[in-house]
């Protein structure tokens, strides 16, 4: 999905239509997504050698379906950044998370979590930082 033109500028239809993909799965709930959480998948994703499938596991989270991962032991923290839509956990077929986690630390950008038991990659627009 193209989200901004040649030029740079961002289309606001298509950055709807990316909320909507990206709201809670539990609630429903549509929420803005930080417009430099999608760069940041965007640079990963170009410096993986572009147009390959992205596959988000968890992007915005309602503060309720938050609360509730928090309470069940999930790996969930009560601050987190997808309730701000401001993170997503993704996976990219075909590409090892190892290697996923590997070109966004060297980017120096934003949160890098990996989760090899999982299969997925938490990637937000805080400060850089990884676990």
């Amino acid at each position: 999905m193209t989200y901004r033109n040649e030029a740079g500028a961002y289309d606001l239809e298509a950055l709807d239509d990316v909320n909507h993909i990206l709201r809670c799965h539990f609630t429903g709930e549509v929420a803005a997504i930080d417009v430099r959480v999608l760069e940041h998948v965007n640079l990963v994703q170009k410096k993986l050698g572009g147009q390959r499938e992205i596959h988000i596991i968890s992007g915005f989270r309602s503060p309720e379906y938050n609360a509730m991962l928090v309470r069940s032991g999930r790996r969930a923290v009560r601050n987190s950044l997808h309730v701000q839509g401001q993170a997503v956990d993704m996976q990219i077929p075909g590409v090892h998370p190892k290697m996923i986690r590997q070109v966004a630390l060297e980017l120096g950008y934003g949160g890098v979590g990996y989760y090899p038991r999982s299969k997925f990659v938490h990637l937000d627009s805080g400060p850089f930082r990884h676990w």
